[in-house]
This record gives structure tokens, sequence and C-alpha cells, in this order.
């Protein structure tokens, strides 16, 4: 039940994407909602003296100008209608920029960069709108509709994946002992690597190329997507409804919050709060990390390829903890530990080196040299990387299957390898942070399956507090961030996941064995 309605819930969160397509293009124009301070911009415009006031006084009809007449005596409502549908008009007519015109106006940077990729059709209207903005602030205000509701959308999808979460993580370790239970949750976060590793590309391809080319506005192009997610939550939801997945829980699930009396689960939650945040904030400064002249004084472009390696990292490392720490035989494990990642790294290769650009416009015949071209071009990378990989191999045979004493060996090697990023710079440091995808990737697994373990009856309570405490994505990023505007460095604000995954190290040392006496038979 948990994961038809999460499933729903996420695709009614899918299906509020359309709406808020649709009204995005329609937001460029003024509305006499959109103007506050009438009286304010009614002075500017009545009698104006600034170059812009001139030109948008000259576009005014009739019946607008006898209103502004009046001063203070006009009908605010019936000026702000005349003065909207007035405004609409210019911001939907001609190019209004001129730099004489503009000169003495504080230009917004999204302004400049809409200005910069010399606009047509909608997007000049978006770029007259953004203008008035700038020239009238508290005049003319930002139209956020299409905006609350986007961000709508994405939470209540949020909300779905949750549930799912909540759902699916303690389904998948009660379904064999829990010793394994570690081994069958990496394997579901490998898949789940998978997904993010090759959803952003094909999704980025469809919304900012594919149905950008039929001429649809920026914010049109995710409709057909969205909607596509939406049928496909919607079938699974239907599937698990009627199959009905087998019972193998204990009967019983216990209401209130009696999971809190365990201690291991209560630095449990800690620690996932520290893991997520760590993983967060270290995926998601790598592009600003890269780009400092003291590192690899990459361009953005550039560093966005290595985001790739960092999150294509945490499925090779989930895919060879699902192998290390089952109990199939040690020869097979050995075998796939040095399969996987040469098939993972294939993958993640072979899907950011695709030339979907190509085959969409039927260049079919030059598709196999281009692939292969982008992906020889790869090679130096992966060369690089795979000490790292081998590095990882080694760390899992110290590990001897034991989920407690590979978070810690994991955990840990992080540890050192933001400690070099912060003390050493160049190459060394960039290597070290975007390998750091590789050696976090067992740590969400790891965590949930040792605090889940002996609580009984109260699984389910344990899962929805985990789920939880992934709210440390939320709130270590910004903490680093904070750090690095402080001190004027970014490296050292690496110190945030250190302390992170410290912290993750202690628990899988002594944490998840505090008050394990306690534990439910």
């Amino acid at each position: 039940n948990g994961v038809v309605i999460g499933l729903l819930i996420a695709a009614t969160g899918s299906a509020l994407f359309w709406p808020a397509a649709t009204l995005a293009p329609s937001s460029a124009l003024i509305a006499a909602g959109d103007i506050s301070n009438v009286q304010a911009l009614a002075r500017k415009l009545d009698g104006p003296k600034d170059p812009v006031s001139v030109f948008v006084s000259g576009q005014l009809s009739e019946p607008t100008r006898q209103l502004l007449a009046k001063g203070a005596n006009a009908d605010a409502p019936a000026l702000k209608a005349a003065l909207a549908q007035d405004l609409t008009r210019v911001v939907d007519g001609a190019a209004i920029y001129s730099e004489q015109r503009f000169a003495e106006v504080k230009l917004n940077p999204t302004t400049v960069e809409l200005m910069a990729k010399n606009p047509e059709g909608t997007a000049l209207v978006r770029l007259n709108r953004s203008l008035l903005e700038d020239a009238y602030p508290g005049g003319v205000n930002k139209h956020l509709a299409p905006f609350w509701l986007f961000l709508t959308a994405l939470f209540v999808v949020g909300l779905g994946f949750a549930m799912l979460q909540i759902a699916a993580n303690p389904y998948v370790t009660i379904l064999g002992p829990e010793k394994t239970a570690s081994s069958r949750l990496n394997l579901a976060q490998g898949f789940n690597s998978i997904g993010t590793t090759i959803g952003p590309l094909i999704g980025g391809y469809l919304i900012f190329q594919y149905f950008a080319k039929t001429g649809a506005h920026g914010a049109e192009s995710v409709k057909v997507p969205y909607l596509a997610f939406c049928i496909i939550f919607l079938v699974l939801a239907a599937a698990f409804f009627f199959i009905r997945l087998p019972h193998v829980g204990e009967g019983h699930v216990e209401p209130g919050a009696g999971a809190l009396k365990y201690p291991h689960v209560v630095l449990g939650v800690i620690a996932i709060f520290m893991y997520v945040g760590g993983e967060v904030s270290v995926g998601s400064s790598i592009i600003n990390f890269l780009g400092q002249k003291s590192v690899a004084g990459l361009s953005e472009v550039d560093a966005s390829k290595y985001v790739s390696i960092y999150w294509g990292g945490l499925m090779i490392g989930r895919f060879m903890g699902s192998v290390m720490l089952s109990e199939m035989r040690a020869a097979r494990k050995q075998l796939l530990l040095v399969v996987i990642p040469l098939l993972a790294w294939l993958l993640l290769w072979v899907a950011k080196s695709a030339p979907l650009d190509a085959l969409h416009n039927g260049a079919a015949g030059s598709l196999f040299s281009l692939w292969w071209d982008e992906f020889a071009g790869n090679w130096p990378a992966f060369k690089i990387y795979l000490p790292f990989v081998g590095l990882c191999w080694l760390l899992f045979q110290f590990g001897r299957s034991i989920a407690a004493r590979t978070l810690v060996i994991f955990s840990l090697t992080v540890v050192a390898l933001l400690l070099t990023a912060i003390l050493v710079g160049g190459k060394v440091a960039m290597w070290c942070v975007v390998a750091v995808g590789l050696f976090t990737s067992i740590g969400w697994s790891n965590t949930f399956s040792l605090a889940l373990e002996g609580t009984g009856i109260y699984k389910s309570q344990v899962s929805s507090l985990l789920v939880m405490a992934i709210l440390g994505g939320a709130l270590l990023p910004p903490l680093q961030g904070k750090i690095a505007d402080l001190t004027h460095n970014l490296q050292l604000s690496f110190i945030v996941p250190l302390v992170a995954y410290a912290y993750v190290a202690f628990y899988g040392w002594k944490g998840h064995c505090i008050g394990r006496g306690k534990a439910v038979d």
C-alpha cells in the first residue's frame, strides 16, 4: 500500500508540470496584479524624465494618459488595468532595449543573460518584461505563479518518492536474513544510481534539445516528458496494486514513536543525516571547486563532466557492495568485483557520449564514429580513475563482507580524500573530490540496514525516521557554502562533509552497537 500511494503521489506531482508549463509563457505578459505601487509608477510615467519612462509614456493609449493626468484622484483599479494593458502591448512588441535608453538602469544578471542570447519570439517577450521589472522595481513585479506551481509540483513528487523509500527500504531488508540486508539495499541503490546517471542525460536531451527544436517555450518543453512520467507511475501503481507483494513482515506494525527508545536507531538517524548531507555537499560543490585556478581552472561545461563521474562512482560502488556483502561463493565475488566496475564505467561513458543530436537529425551513418571519438576522448580520465577503482576493490577485501566494518573503512577513506583535497591543491585535490563518490557509495545502504537491525515490529517507524533524516542534504550544503563565503576558501569549506563522514565512520565502528541489548527479539 505504501508503494502504491507513493507512486500515485509522484504521478500527481508529475501531472502538475503540465499546468505550470502552460501558465509559464503567459507570465511574461503583465497583469493588473503585477503592478503593486501604481501611484509611484504613475508619477514616473506622467511627465517622464528618465529615458525609459519617456519611451514607455510614448507607447501609452489616450485613456491611460487621461487617468494618469488625474494623479492621486485617479481610480487605482482602473489605472492598474489600463497600465497593464498598455505595458503588455509594449512587452509583446519589438525589442525595447537600447544602451542609451537603459544606461541608468541597474540590470538584473538574469536580464543580462537573456540579452546575450539575442532572443526572438517568446524569449523576446520575456526579455522586454524583465527590462521593465528592472526599470521599475516595486512598480512592475515579477509574475511568480508558474514558478511556485513548478516548485509545488517538485515538492509533491518528492513526497511520493519519500513514501516509496519508507515502504521499499524495510521491505528489501526483510526479504532475507538481516546479515545480508546491506547487500540487498546496495543492489537496490545501484539501480537507483543507474537512473540518476542516465535519467538526467535523457531528460536533458528531451527538454533542452528535442522538444526545444519544435519551437516549444522553455517551460513548455517539460510537458511531454513529465506527462510520460505521470503515466509510468500510474501504470506501476496499478501493477503493484493488483500483483500484491508477498507479506514477509512480523505480522504487526506498531504505532507511535517507540522506535526512538533504541539508541542505535537515534544514532543511525543522525548518521543518515550526516551521510546524505556530506554526499550532497560534495556533489553540489564540484563544479565550483574544479573551476578554481588553484585546483583545475575548468569551465562549468568541462567541470560538469566530472559530476557525472562522481555520481557514476556511487553506481559502481553500490553494485560492488551488493556483491561483496552477499553470501555468494568467494570465486564468483572476485570475478564480479572486476566485471562490475568495467561494465558500469562502460554504461556511464556510453550514455554520456551518445550523440543523441546526430541520431535525431538522421545522421545515423556517422553515429558510431561520433560515439567512438567521444569515448576515446574520455580515456585519459578513465586511466586516472582506474587506480581509485582498484583501491575500492582492495578496501572491500578488508571489509570481509561485514556491513559495519566496510562502512568504517569506506567512510574513513572519504575523510582521508577530503583532508587531502583541503591541504593539497591542483589535480590531486580534483581527483580526490571526484573519487569521493566511489567510496561514499555504500554509506546509505549499510547505515540504513544497521539501524534497522533488531527493531522487529518497529521497522516501519525506523524506516520513516531514517528517510526523514535525508534533511541533511538540505542543511549541510548551505552550511558549507556559508563557510566558503566567510573564509573566501572553498577548499577549507570541505571540512563540513569531512566531519559528516567522520561521524558516519563512528556509527559503523561503535554507534550501531550502542544500546543494542534493548533490541526486540
